[in-house]
């Protein structure tokens, strides 16, 4: 499952997974999320809130998400990966190699900083 709240006003996206992901949450993400690019014209920022990397319940849900990235991240200036497992500290190095994106890691704890640089505008 992938929990997720639309933080309209700000254009940022909070993502929580909660278990294995499924091709359903991406599929789900995007019908929430695309009416509201095409008419803000794309996200400030997308934060990433994990406890560990959750993994996929099936190949067709890894290929949901790989779509969902494809499909995507041309329109998303920030994201912030807010997670304490080593592997998802690696998302911002082999990240920047697929997306448009510019992706930082924050410790858990460090939530709210996170949030806050997601808030400002991106460095060009």
């Amino acid at each position: 499952m992938l929990a997720h709240r639309l933080l309209e006003d700000e254009a940022i996206l909070i993502i929580k997974p909660k278990g294995a992901l499924e091709r359903s949450d991406f599929s789900g993400l995007a019908a929430r999320i695309d009416p509201y690019i095409e008419h803000a014209g794309g996200l400030d920022g997308v934060m990433v809130e994990a406890q560990s990397f959750p993994g996929w319940s099936d190949f067709a849900a890894l290929v949901s998400h790989l779509r969902f990235v494809r499909d995507h991240h041309r329109v998303i200036d920030k994201v912030a990966v807010v997670a304490d497992s080593k592997m998802l500290t690696l998302v911002p190095t082999v990240a920047g190699h697929f997306v448009n994106a510019e992706v930082r890691h924050y410790s858990s704890g460090d939530r709210e900083a996170a949030l806050s640089w997601l808030r400002r505008p991106r460095a060009i």
